[in-house]
């Protein structure tokens, strides 16, 4: 079990080729004894983007703070606060924050097998 404040987890830099200004809490994670999902909480600096990439497991994000694009299959589909979003599994994507503060959003993600 583990209750905490989200603000006691790390905020660590997102170091992935194609990110700039990105970080994230792994405020829940498969050393916590979580056995299925990965609990992670995004801080994107005004101007900053995630990489565009893809991958073989799912995103589901709730938005909890600014205003982003989301860039997926080279369509851009405009997001904010009290959105949610899935990102199915091998899409190419990339988050980008197009607002005056930061964006911050959870996302879930299945532990890699």
């Amino acid at each position: 079990m583990k209750v905490l404040q989200h603000t006691d987890v790390e905020l660590e830099n997102v170091t992935m080729d194609g990110a700039n200004g990105v970080k994230v809490r792994w405020a829940i994670a498969k050393d916590d004894g979580a056995p299925n999902f990965a609990m992670r909480i995004f801080e994107i600096e005004k101007g900053g983007y995630t990489p565009y990439h893809s991958h073989p497991f799912e995103h589901e994000v709730y938005v909890l703070e600014g205003k982003g694009i989301l860039k997926f299959e080279d369509k851009e589909y405009p997001f904010e606060e009290g959105y949610v979003i899935f990102v199915d599994p091998g899409k190419q994507h990339g988050f980008y924050n197009v607002g005056d503060s930061p964006l911050k959003f959870i996302c879930v993600i299945p532990h890699e097998k």
